[in-house]
């Protein structure tokens, strides 16, 4: 024992930290690499980015029988960029205020002292910059300048997520954002860019990937419930409970089925929609019988890349 004694006070000179040990873990931690950069933009979240886009193209397809390919390109790399700088701005935001030190996930850049604070927020706003950049060549080609408006509002809201002093994301209203710009903005905006036009088969296509995008973020905070509630975060599965979280993922992939059921009345391809519960089954049955909370990560990446193959099959569905 004195030996060990010894050997923890020669560390800590050697640190500068006096032997303290509680301080250690901070010396241990090594650099992010490039792979933990790639891990902080959160690959598996991107195909609720791309699958708007490529609803919104479909839905245009039906106005006028083409294919805008360059303006479609311009909408997938605003909304790619977007989301990319949401998962970096959250990465930072969450971790300066220490919510991620209750995290039981995938560690954190700026939570797990892998990157500099000012690294990771560097890193979003040049992932912003680019979502602007995007968003703003849109608008010249299409010359729809209220579109900037829009274009601020979307990146305003992506900050305020966790970032600034009172956070919608801790108080409940994250699945709100998700909802409104990665479904309906995003997918409205797409079809909108493309045609000047939103039929009615845009807005379901919206509705239905925006309830994919809760279901998602529902799968995200029920893993996180716990850690959450410690940290102060009041994130809405925090508010209504493991139970309440668990039923209303379940009704929100249900109803995205019921859409793509519904258009199947007109568009009889987009019954192929209910193959998604190949991807979805497995993930509503994680959810409610998981018994680690990283078993949830699966449940997410499932939902996530279920709702991209939604979005293929409802594209090919209106293209025909």
């Amino acid at each position: 024992m004195a030996a060990s004694t010894a050997k923890n006070g020669r560390r800590g000179k050697a640190s500068g930290r006096s032997g303290n040990p509680a301080k250690r873990p901070e010396v241990a931690v090594k650099p992010a690499t490039f792979r933990d950069w790639v891990g902080a933009a959160r690959l598996r979240t991107l195909p609720l980015a791309v699958a708007p886009v490529i609803i919104g193209t479909g839905a245009a397809h039906l106005v006028d029988g083409l294919l805008h390919w360059v303006l479609a390109l311009g909408c997938l790399a605003v909304a790619v960029f977007l989301q990319i700088g949401v998962n970096y701005a959250n990465d930072y935001s969450d971790g300066v205020r220490g919510t991620d030190a209750f995290r039981v996930g995938p560690a954190r850049l700026t939570g797990a002292g892998r990157a500099k604070p000012r690294a990771v927020l560097t890193v979003a706003l040049v992932f912003f910059a680019l979502a602007a950049l995007s968003g703003l060549a849109l608008v010249v080609r299409t010359q729809q300048w209220w579109l900037i408006a829009v274009g601020a509002l979307c990146i305003v809201a992506a900050w305020f997520y966790t970032g600034g002093k009172r956070p919608y994301g801790y108080a409940g209203l994250g699945e709100l954002f998700v909802f409104v710009f990665f479904g309906l903005v995003a997918t409205l905006g797409t079809t909108w860019i493309q045609v000047r036009v939103l039929p009615q088969e845009a807005w379901f296509g919206a509705v239905a990937a925006g309830f994919f995008a809760c279901a998602v973020l529902l799968a995200n905070n029920l893993r996180d419930i716990d850690q959450d509630r410690a940290a102060g975060k009041m994130t809405l599965s925090v508010r209504i409970g493991r139970r309440g979280t668990q039923v209303f993922y379940t009704v929100l992939v249900a109803l995205a089925l019921a859409i793509g059921v519904l258009i199947a009345v007109f568009y009889p391809i987009a019954w192929l929609t209910l193959m998604t519960l190949l991807l979805l089954g497995p993930a509503i049955l994680i959810v409610w019988t998981y018994k680690a909370p990283r078993e949830l990560v699966v449940a997410l990446s499932l939902t996530s890349f279920g709702s991209l193959l939604y979005a293929a099959l409802l594209f090919w569905a209106f293209v025909g």
